[in-house]
């Protein structure tokens, strides 16, 4: 990128009044992670509608797939687009699992105005070492830094594991002293992707783990708590994307009323990924299906952008609490 552009210019704002108000509230702000135009006008028409804050989320790999010289852009027009309808919904763009400082550094230079460093991956001091190393960087910059503790099982574009490892609530306190970082990541239960849990017949979504939750609000009080793979999977979009030609057997998700008490408590950024891309691909599915000779992108693309509509306003009204928040 030839000149370096801030947030502000774009009509951003980072996360720090965003997460106080929503601490204060006892909501928490919904992160939709996007990669196309239809998927960003669905969450920006859907915080809208619901007068909800938002944070657009993009990983390094979808950044590559939009183009990082015209990410920045498309957030404006975000800007732009909510204003026309007559809302100025605070928004927040922000990298999801950066892994490198040159990411994060790509990033603010191109008009992020929150970035995510996760070195959780790393041992306890060199995650420190990374995450302070963009803090650093970024707070010049009046940009927030998320970071991450603990390792979340699941698949979800780059970031992968295959077991997950709780966070521990006595680093909390010494990573947030160490670091500086403006919010935190914090693994109880939630995982990536579709497939969050192998269940056997019978069985149910394993609770997420709240004591660990309370020990950490304890120990850092009034500190903002991130909640990464926390999609519900929702079982109507899983149901249609089998019943027109997909095959997503045995994928299932963290259940609302455990997202709602979450929400109730310091966690006040909840990422939302899965679901956006379930509700789109469950209504393409059904319109290919029906309708074998479309190909007008308008006609199915279209339809999709309606259904994530209406699935970012169920999120924001009846899960986060973040509704009329504005």
């Amino acid at each position: 990128m030839a000149q370096a552009l801030h947030y502000k210019d774009l009509g951003l704002v980072n996360t720090k009044e965003m997460f106080k108000k929503a601490m204060d509230g006892g909501y928490a702000v919904p992160a939709y992670n996007f990669n196309n135009m239809e998927q960003l006008q669905g969450i920006i028409i859907g915080c809208v509608e619901s007068r909800s804050p938002v944070i657009l989320q993009v990983s390094g790999s979808a950044r590559k797939y939009a183009n990082q010289d015209f990410l920045p852009y498309m957030a404006m027009g975000a800007v732009q687009m909510a204003k026309a309808l007559s809302a100025n919904i605070p928004m927040v763009l922000h990298l999801d699992h950066g892994d490198s400082f040159e990411l994060a550094k790509s990033c603010i230079e191109s008009g992020f105005s929150s970035v995510m460093l996760d070195g959780s991956h790393h041992p306890f001091a060199d995650n420190a070492k990374l995450t302070k190393q963009v803090v650093e960087y970024a707070h010049e910059r009046d940009v927030t830094v998320e970071g991450e503790l603990g390792v979340l099982a699941g698949i979800e574009d780059e970031v992968s594991s295959q077991i997950s490892h709780f966070t521990k609530p006595e680093e909390v306190e010494e990573f947030v002293e160490k670091t500086g970082v403006d919010s935190l990541a914090i693994s109880i239960g939630t995982s990536h992707g579709a497939y969050k849990f192998k269940l056997k017949p019978g069985e149910e979504v394993p609770p997420l783990r709240f004591d660990i939750l309370e020990k950490i609000e304890k120990r850092v009080p009034g500190f903002p708590i991130v909640l990464h793979g926390a999609s519900t999977v929702v079982p109507e979009y899983v149901e249609m994307i089998n019943a027109f030609g997909g095959k997503m057997d045995k994928a299932v998700g963290i259940p609302e009323e455990q997202l709602r008490k979450a929400a109730g408590s310091a966690v006040c950024k909840i990422n939302i990924d899965s679901d956006g891309r379930l509700a789109m691909t469950a209504v393409i599915r059904k319109i290919f299906y029906e309708k074998p000779g479309e190909f007008d992108p308008r006609k199915y693309l279209g339809p999709a952008r309606e259904e994530l509509i209406k699935m970012v306003k169920h999120k924001n009204e009846k899960v986060l609490g973040s509704a009329n928040r504005i």
